[in-house]
């Protein structure tokens, strides 16, 4: 029984052969035609095993080669830069307020009027100021007044210390050898101590005369403060961002007369993430790029060294001219900082893939034709392409296909001319 089946499996297979390899022989015999040459086309198929009848088919060794669109890439020097999202900022801006009481007695500035430093933006009634400023410097006066009068009485108990002084040593020796009493030498070392005190009391005169002075020009330098503070100027030239304060308007302490602002020079302000810090250095050259497409140079002027809680970012701010004013405050910018050169290559956007990590990067082919993959670092995007660095300075980069190969496929190559 055995027997019979394995000869009854081999007729099926040989069946199963001829009717899908050999289709188009069965289909020429059961036309009708020479079966020799059916003979002969079968001949030229797959060889039979004679022990056992079984059909051996032959193996295909013929594959499949995928063509890309490749570009040869030598790496170049540039000028590497860390790139920042910003906005302007004006370099000065202050808002003007009172330091005293009064009406506004000047006509109101518009806002947008250029302002020069030192420049009165609101008058206020000066009020009785000129007359408290009158009346301190004649309390000025008079004291100084005083000081020759001080001065000489102070003159006069030196001068009769002095004398009490030599009428008591005098006294003293004819007590001594006899001559005078001891009532005299009382009576002289009494006149010494009176003359002490009257010195005494001629300093505090003097004293007294001089701290009246004293106060008498600080109520002169209150007095002419006060009539400073009913002028209120400019600190800087600039911009009214503000109207000033109305005509009549009662300005108190700590009210705005206006609002003050400077563009020239303007800031650009940017964070830049720790990872790049070391990268920032301060007086190096950078670009600001405005949506219009307006381009500003200016320098690195101040890099914090305190990082904000939040992002962990550290604030950096870019100085540059404007002296036509058309940069305001506020506008959004792309921050360029010039950094040391790097090697990198200028390359299309479509080459860039990722891989199946998820990583971005580029495709290219090696000496022998295959596929390999290297992630990238985007540097610069500009029109011609965006500069990439992670590549060898040689490299036959996949630019149409990459998305259809993986690492270690062979491939064949179709070169293309790139247009920097």
């Amino acid at each position: 029984m055995r027997i019979i089946s394995l000869i009854t499996a081999v007729v099926v297979v040989f069946i199963l052969y001829v009717l899908v390899f050999e289709r188009d022989v069965l289909t020429g015999f059961s036309n009708g035609q020479n079966i020799e040459n059916l003979t002969g086309d079968l001949s030229d198929g797959p060889e039979l095993n004679s022990e056992v009848n079984v059909v051996l088919p032959k193996k295909d060794n013929s594959k499949k080669i995928i063509s890309v669109v490749v570009v040869e890439s030598i790496a170049k020097t540039i000028d590497s830069a860390v790139v920042l999202r910003g906005q302007t900022a004006a370099a000065r801006l202050v808002e003007v307020r009172s330091e005293t009481s009064g009406q506004v007695v000047n006509e109101p500035l518009r806002k947008g009027t250029a302002i020069s430093h030192g420049q009165i933006l609101c008058g206020l009634d000066p009020g009785t100021r000129q007359a408290s400023l009158a009346d301190a410097v004649a309390g000025l006066a008079e004291a100084r007044a005083r000081v020759p009068e001080t001065q000489a009485k102070l003159d006069e108990a030196k001068a009769r210390l002095t004398e009490a002084k030599i009428n008591f040593n005098a006294a003293n020796k004819l007590s001594e050898g006899g001559y005078a009493s001891e009532t005299r030498v009382a009576s002289a070392k009494a006149a010494v101590r009176a003359a002490e005190a009257g010195i005494a009391s001629a300093t505090a005169g003097f004293d007294s005369t001089r701290s009246k002075i004293q106060s008498a020009e600080a109520s002169v330098a209150i007095a002419q403060k006060e009539i400073d503070r009913v002028s209120l100027k400019a600190p800087f030239s600039g911009i009214l961002e503000t109207d000033t304060a109305e005509l009549g308007t009662l300005l108190q302490p700590g009210a705005l007369c206006g609002k003050i602002i400077q563009l020239d020079p303007i800031k650009f302000v940017g964070f830049v993430p720790e990872t790049q810090l070391s990268r920032v250095i301060k007086g190096s050259n950078a670009v600001a790029k405005l949506i219009n497409g307006q381009e500003i140079k200016g320098k690195v002027t101040f890099i914090s060294r305190s990082a904000d809680q939040t992002t962990r970012t550290f604030r950096v701010e870019i100085e540059a001219e404007n002296t036509d004013l058309t940069i305001s405050e506020g506008q959004t910018s792309e921050i360029l900082i010039a950094s040391d050169g790097t090697q990198a290559h200028l390359l299309p956007q479509s080459a860039l893939t990722l891989n199946d990590d998820g990583a971005l990067g580029v495709r290219t082919v090696d000496d022998d034709s295959r596929v390999q993959f290297f992630e990238i670092d985007i540097i610069r995007d500009t029109m011609n392409g965006v500069w990439l660095k992670g590549l060898p300075k040689k490299s036959t980069v996949i630019i149409i296909g990459q998305e259809y190969v993986t690492d270690g496929v062979e491939v064949q190559q179709v070169f293309q001319e790139v247009k920097n």
